[in-house]
């Protein structure tokens, strides 16, 4: 099992907030400083250049970013070493339902475990919301795909093939 935080700036409201049900499960740390991080952690940022793959492994965590993206200083997470950004993958949460690459802090969590080989991890995470499960019907064979790729350059050349 993968340790997963979340760095949150309080920007969405709480109460509908995805990665608040998560951390009420106990899934989810919730960070509320940058400079919290930890320093080894996967984190899923989608100004990234290299993107994730079961190269990443073993991962000692992985983190999202909920935040804002019109107000987050990039810059600040920027020094990581291990910056990831997900692949091409559409989104099931009900604001952004079909979009490419408009996935919850939720599915993002999911599709990053699904892809470092932790499926049942990632089930346990979409668990916590309604339409969990209709992430994985849009985005199975994607991210079967994703996990049987050798790195982060596979992944590229496999989400080519979907655009």
């Amino acid at each position: 099992m993968i340790p997963l935080y979340a760095y949150r700036d309080n920007s969405c409201h709480p109460r509908k907030c995805s990665v608040k049900k998560l951390e009420r499960s106990g899934l989810v740390r919730i960070l509320s400083r940058i400079s919290h991080i930890p320093r080894n952690t996967l984190l899923l940022d989608p100004t990234a250049e290299q993107a994730i793959s079961p190269a990443d492994l073993p991962a000692r965590s992985i983190t999202v970013l909920d935040c804002s993206w019109e107000v987050l200083d990039t810059g600040a997470v920027r020094s990581w070493r291990k910056r990831r950004a997900l692949p091409f993958l559409l989104a099931a949460n009900p604001v952004n339902f079909g979009r490419p690459w408009r996935l919850s802090s939720v599915e993002a969590f999911a599709a990053a475990l699904f892809i470092l080989k932790e499926p049942e991890q990632a089930a346990s995470v979409l668990g916590t919301q309604n339409w969990g499960c209709r992430f994985l019907e849009l985005n199975r064979e994607l991210l079967q795909d994703y996990a049987a790729a050798a790195d982060s350059s596979e992944v590229i050349r496999i989400q080519e093939q979907y655009l």
